[in-house]
């Protein structure tokens, strides 16, 4: 017998008591079939219960995984607190119980989270299979900072609710992971640039662990993803803080160096609204009057070198 067929077998609880084994929380892929792994068919096909978001997407992926019988129940926003007693009548009977969403893991933007507060409550066990999660994925292949981050999931669609999680997402050191529908992606796009800048770096991931996978870099106001198609995972880089704009003398001299090293003025310019980031306009200004300077100390010093020459 199995570790996942003991573990689904009949137990005794430290007071002696009949207990069931555990209520399994089983990521299933977000694209990509090849991603379910061994361990989640076996307990998929063993549990007396499978509870899902959609009957006929998770027969779907029972047939991929070569399992025919096995009880279904829907499990999802709307009948997640309904089913928690089915759960816990079917894990007092000795059986244990799976629960799987339509993709990914569950209780991550899915149902979940209740059930598992319901069972636990109830003196039952739970056990989460480790698996695929869209948000982590797009993640470490972002390029953002990964040492910390925050997992936002959907946001509000609008009112006060929508607008706190906004601010909170611009306020945040740390890169934030959100989730976006493809009705909705294009504005929450434009809201986000609105509360974090136009300048804030973010990736916006879709069709991940599929074939036409897509990432899509680059600033807030600046990043185009093209005709909206399946779901969405946006991640914002976090607030960082911002260091002391440089002066006008310190960006005279910057400009006085780049000018003296053979830069031409638009080149200079380039160079000094890149790093710093300031309206193109005011450094051209500035960029003319070094470069005044520049040819008339240079203009000095041939007129002295000529007198020179000829004394």
């Amino acid at each position: 017998m199995s570790e996942i067929s003991q573990n689904c077998a009949l137990t005794m609880n430290e007071t002696g008591l009949n207990q069931t084994g555990l209520l399994y929380l089983v990521p299933t892929p977000i694209g990509n079939l090849g991603d379910l792994t061994p361990r989640a068919i076996e307990v998929m096909s063993t549990v007396g219960l499978l509870c899902c978001e959609d009957t006929r997407r998770t027969r779907g992926l029972l047939t991929h995984a070569g399992i025919r019988a096995t009880a279904l129940a829907i499990c999802n926003e709307h009948t997640e607190e309904k089913i928690a007693d089915r759960v816990i009548s079917v894990l007092a009977s000795g059986a244990s119980v799976a629960l799987v969403t339509d993709a990914g893991t569950p209780a991550m933007s899915d149902p979940g989270e209740r059930l598992v507060r319901a069972v636990l409550e109830a003196g039952f066990e739970v056990s989460a299979l480790p698996g695929p999660f869209a948000g982590v994925t797009a993640l470490v292949a972002s390029g953002l900072p990964t040492d910390r981050f925050v997992f936002e999931g959907f946001l509000a669609r609008k009112g006060s609710d929508r607008t706190q999680q906004l601010t909170r997402i611009a306020s945040s050191p740390h890169t934030v992971v959100i989730y976006e529908a493809p009705h909705r992606i294009q504005r929450t796009l434009v809201d986000l640039a609105a509360a974090c800048g136009p300048d804030r770096e973010a990736v916006v991931a879709r069709e991940l662990t599929k074939m036409f996978e897509q990432f899509h870099r680059g600033r807030l106001g600046e990043i185009e993803i093209g005709e909206p198609r399946g779901e969405y995972v946006i991640l914002v880089h976090g607030m960082t803080e911002s260091a002391p704009e440089a002066t006008e003398d310190e960006l005279r001299d910057e400009l006085h160096g780049y000018l003296t090293q053979g830069l031409s003025t638009r080149d200079a310019v380039s160079a000094v609204v890149a790093e710093h980031r300031l309206p193109h306009r005011r450094i051209y200004a500035l960029a003319i009057e070094v470069a005044i300077a520049v040819a008339a100390s240079q203009s000095s010093a041939v007129s002295e070198g000529s007198q020179a020459t000829h004394e």
